[in-house]
């Protein structure tokens, strides 16, 4: 009985509290939970591909058939000027990275409901949900990434030194995939109507990024306001770095970075700061 006294007297004691108020990103449980995470990416790439006719193909339908589209209706119709490349390989350079953001918008907005059952159970940071299926989009963007690199090889394209720049563009999309999904993910466990107006908001987007057009149609006095969309920096940064096109100012980055860390960083704190009405919304 003395034996098992001691041994509850020096068992750690674990006690879960909701927050109250602003609370901190609390990333050092984020980190000791980092084997969870890349369980939760391997699972959410499993279920992806899990009983699908056409498998990992998916990942090169979408941005190869948005190609062809654009190529037949803003090339060859519409006869946007793609600064002296072929179309089919201007489009393409915005469309890979552009199915990447498109992904975090979709799947990650959706993450927590559609982890619901999981929420209510078990305690672990709610953060890794939208994170691992931000991060599980990584692995459409490789297969599309290698199927964009043929493309360009074919159109007698040859990537110079400049592609030692994309991890940076890689990882601006990610932070400003990740940051608005954590706003969307956490207004989505709120309001459920929040997910029918992500679909017409991931349109503007696109729409008002360089996916289909060249930035140098967007009037100089513009182009401040113009650049304050993240998303124009990682295609125009694309195209630079993979067709050799356009010049990339990187004083005029700053603002897009900018603005991707502040969706980042508000998304996380917003995040946070609802997270303990999760389990009894979701």
């Amino acid at each position: 009985m003395q034996r098992a006294s001691t041994t509850l007297q020096t068992t750690p004691i674990t006690r879960i509290e909701p927050s109250k108020g602003w609370v901190s990103l609390q990333l050092r449980e984020l980190w000791a939970y980092r084997e969870l995470l890349f369980f939760l990416i391997w699972r959410d790439v499993k279920v992806r591909y899990k009983q699908t006719v056409l498998g990992a193909a998916w990942a090169i339908i979408q941005p190869v058939f948005s190609m062809i589209v654009f190529t037949l209706i803003f090339g060859r119709l519409a006869k946007l000027p793609s600064d002296g490349i072929a179309y089919e390989a201007f489009s393409i350079t915005a469309l890979v990275p552009w199915a990447l953001f498109a992904n975090a918008l979709s799947q990650g907005s959706n993450s927590l409901v559609g982890n619901a059952n999981l929420i209510k159970k078990v305690y672990f940071p709610r953060l890794t949900v939208p994170i691992s299926t931000v991060l599980g989009g990584l692995v459409d963007f490789a297969i599309a990434f290698v199927v964009m690199f043929g493309m360009l090889l074919w159109f007698g394209i040859t990537p110079s030194i400049r592609m030692l720049a994309l991890p940076l563009f890689i990882m601006l999309v990610l932070i400003t995939g990740l940051g608005v999904s954590l706003w969307l993910a956490a207004l989505n466990v709120q309001f459920r109507d929040i997910r029918y107006v992500i679909p017409f908001m991931a349109q503007l987007w696109q729409y008002g990024s360089p996916v289909a057009y060249s930035s140098s149609l967007i009037p100089q006095e513009w182009r401040w306001l113009y650049g304050l969309n993240p998303m124009v920096g990682v295609i125009d940064g694309f195209r630079w770095s993979m067709l050799g096109t356009g010049q990339i100012s990187w004083s005029s980055m700053l603002p897009s970075v900018g603005i991707a860390l502040f969706l980042l960083f508000t998304g996380a704190l917003y995040f946070r700061r609802i997270e303990k009405q999760f389990a009894d919304m979701v």
